[in-house]
């Protein structure tokens, strides 16, 4: 219920998931992009864990805290490493621009990342938290058919602190076009309050821009939460993203 180390303070979750954990399918691997308490929380790694044992993918660093909590096997990567997850998909660990903490003492202990699935249906890049950088260039240069990339466009308020760390809707689009994806989609916003900008104000500043058409947004899609779609890859492969918050 929040993103905290405690349970009674902290950004609290203004929505519930977009999908109930007992209607998950089985879950092979999770990716983990960095040590935040939004996007490693120990209690749900415990039960996917619990129940699905799946592959943990973590960026350098990371493993120690997963397995002090009994969350196994883990597999640390460097940016650029990757590990194949079965004979016809594989993953690799890419640059973002953010930092890492935990406490009061871990401050950029641990690495944060990106992730980019390869498989025979096409190529799914995963930003997770980034500000705007050269990594999004480098990443299109080594991956330059990108069906589908998640985007992070919220909690960029207020910009003059959020931005080293947080992509704007703006970014985004910018982000979008630079990585050449076929669809880009967007994420990390309306769940818990992590900046000043409200629960809709990433997704109606991203509409608004997108309608001057001062910003190529072509492809750029903003789903509601639990809705899934499906995308005719570049190689005209199926490709399904289901994207939960």
């Amino acid at each position: 219920d929040r993103a905290s180390p405690v349970s009674f303070a902290g950004p609290k979750r203004v929505c519930p998931p977009g999908i109930r954990f007992e209607d998950l399918p089985p879950i092979h691997v999770v990716a983990v992009s960095h040590n935040h308490y939004d996007h490693m929380d120990i209690p749900t790694l415990k039960r996917l864990a619990d129940i699905h044992a799946p592959r943990v993918m973590v960026p350098l660093g990371n493993r120690t805290v997963l397995q002090k909590h009994g969350i196994m096997p883990v597999r640390e990567l460097d940016w650029w490493q990757q590990e194949n997850l079965s004979d016809r998909v594989r993953i690799v660990c890419v640059p973002a621009q953010h930092f890492s903490s935990r406490g009061l003492f871990d401050h950029n202990k641990a690495l944060w990342s990106g992730f980019v699935f390869e498989g025979d249906s096409g190529t799914v890049y995963f930003a997770g938290d980034t500000g705007f950088g050269p990594h999004f260039a480098q990443i299109a240069e080594r991956f330059p058919e990108i069906t589908a990339a998640l985007l992070p466009i919220g909690a960029f308020q207020p910009e003059w602190f959020m931005n080293p760390g947080h992509i704007s809707p703006e970014d985004a689009l910018k982000a979008h076009t630079i990585l050449g994806a076929y669809m880009s989609i967007g994420m990390h916003y309306g769940t818990f309050p992590l900046g000043d900008d409200g629960q809709y104000e990433a997704v109606e500043r991203l509409k608004s821009v997108a309608a001057d058409g001062t910003m190529y947004s072509d492809g750029f899609k903003i789903l509601d939460f639990g809705q899934g779609m499906s995308i005719m890859s570049i190689n005209k492969s199926l490709v399904n993203v289901n994207f939960y918050r």
